[in-house]
């Protein structure tokens, strides 16, 4: 079965979402963010996505405090992402009890640096973070475009050692109108090696099962959960 990875999205310290990485369409759905993950846990989840989205939009670490506590009340295998910029951001996510690291901008605008990271953390520690609008990577918390090719930049990651790719397409996130499935058949196809997470546009449990079908390795999920179009009971079935 596909690994199911729960997310949860982080500003002053509660427990959000957006739609489309547009910071004005913030919702937050709970003040506390260690009580959702303890629910997670308590249906049979052992994987949690946490993004500082404080953090992305400001350069550096800054919802560390919250990490520090998820980790510390659950045994949850906590991947954390958002504002890694620098090797003390890298440490500090560390520190704070995440098992492994999403580098997405840093890994577009600071490859060789990237690189050094990969070789001294190991590569099963790091997770590439591929941030996809219409085929080309997207950085800075998603406010900005490059002009680099989805492909070519997972390839050249490849390169480097990167197994663990978790690739967001922009236009389906928080949409509820499902992911797209046909762009990670395509990865998979190229690449079948990666350990790819898909993520952006869960819907349902439906959505779920078809990536499943489609030979996705992983997939990370937060608004349908959220907005009760997936309940933890009916995903504790798949666990």
């Amino acid at each position: 079965m596909i690994e199911l990875i729960p997310a949860i999205d982080i500003i002053d310290g509660k427990c959000v979402r957006l739609s489309q990485g547009d910071y004005d369409s913030k919702k937050v759905y709970n003040e506390n963010p260690v009580e959702v993950a303890k629910e997670f846990e308590s249906y049979g989840i052992t994987r949690l996505h946490v993004v500082d989205l404080d953090g992305a939009a400001s350069q550096h670490v800054v919802n560390y405090r919250t990490l520090e506590n998820i980790a510390a009340k659950t045994s949850l295998i906590i991947d954390f992402g958002g504002g890694i910029k620098s090797e003390g951001d890298l440490n500090i996510a560390f520190e704070s009890g995440a098992s492994m690291v999403t580098l997405g901008s840093i890994a577009v605008k600071k490859p060789q640096l990237t690189e050094q990271w990969i070789n001294k953390y190991g590569s099963h520690n790091i997770i590439l973070g591929a941030d996809v609008r219409d085929k080309k990577i997207a950085v800075n918390g998603w406010k900005e475009d490059s002009a680099i090719e989805l492909m070519p930049f997972l390839e050249s990651y490849i390169g480097k050692g990167i197994h663990n790719v978790l690739c967001t397409d922009i236009s389906c996130d928080g949409m509820l109108q499902g992911p797209s499935t046909e762009l990670y058949k395509e990865i998979m196809k190229a690449y079948p090696e990666l350990h790819l997470i898909a993520s952006g546009g869960v819907s349902g449990i439906g959505d779920i099962l078809r990536l499943d079908e489609a030979g996705i390795p992983a997939v990370v999920f937060g608004k349908a959960l959220y907005e009760g179009r997936i309940s933890l009971k009916e995903l504790s079935r798949y666990l």
